[in-house]
């Protein structure tokens, strides 16, 4: 579906440059962006490569699980309808861990798989209550070190790229927190609902 609606737009996008008569200026546009483009793609590459290395090194000395031990109380009661040793629970506290660090990228895999798990569990198409959880807390992503951020900054100059961690923090557990609040608020309304 997002496929098609980016087709859509690009073909709208060149109908209204033809029809206006600034398929130059589109063009110029297109190939004047596109080394660009690819230095940023490189650039954050190199860093995610670095912070998932480090990912991997924490996780094979025992970082990760501990990690995820802390944070196990929590996820149980922010998704009470999983069993304790389920694998969903496992994919969840990978994902948000990854998200933790600013690792979209290395979050999506585990997440996608968490999902999997949780339409398991449900056992039918419809969307569960712990799916639409891990949706609005992937949607918000508490983050404690914003990666592609610092990296964007770095390769564009800034005299402190680290300056915007604080900032992050404070704005993703405000995010994260209003993502809660408004499933839990939306779960308990519609719970209502369905009893009258």
């Amino acid at each position: 579906m997002v496929n098609l609606i980016w087709a859509f737009l690009a073909v709208i996008g060149i109908a209204f440059a033809a029809f206006n008569g600034t398929m130059e200026e589109v063009n110029k546009a297109i190939f004047s962006t596109l080394d660009e483009a690819i230095m940023i793609t490189l650039s954050l590459t190199g860093v995610l490569v670095f912070w998932l290395g480090l990912m991997k090194i924490a996780e094979a000395a025992g970082l990760l699980d501990g990690l995820a031990n802390i944070f196990r109380p929590f996820v149980k009661k922010i998704f009470p309808d999983i069993p304790e040793n389920d694998p969903a629970l496992g994919y969840i506290l990978s994902n948000m861990t990854a998200n933790m660090f600013g690792l979209g990228n290395a979050a999506t895999p585990m997440g996608l798989k968490a999902m999997k798990e949780l339409k398991r569990l449900s056992g039918n198409e419809e969307a569960s209550r712990s799916m639409i959880t891990l949706l609005a807390i992937n949607t918000s992503s508490l983050t404690l070190i914003p990666t592609t951020v610092i990296a964007i900054r770095m390769k564009y100059g800034s005299a402190d790229p680290t300056s915007i961690v604080g900032a992050t923090i404070l704005a993703t557990v405000i995010s994260t927190a209003a993502a809660l609040m408004i499933d839990r608020f939306f779960y308990y309304k519609r719970k209502r609902v369905l009893k009258i």
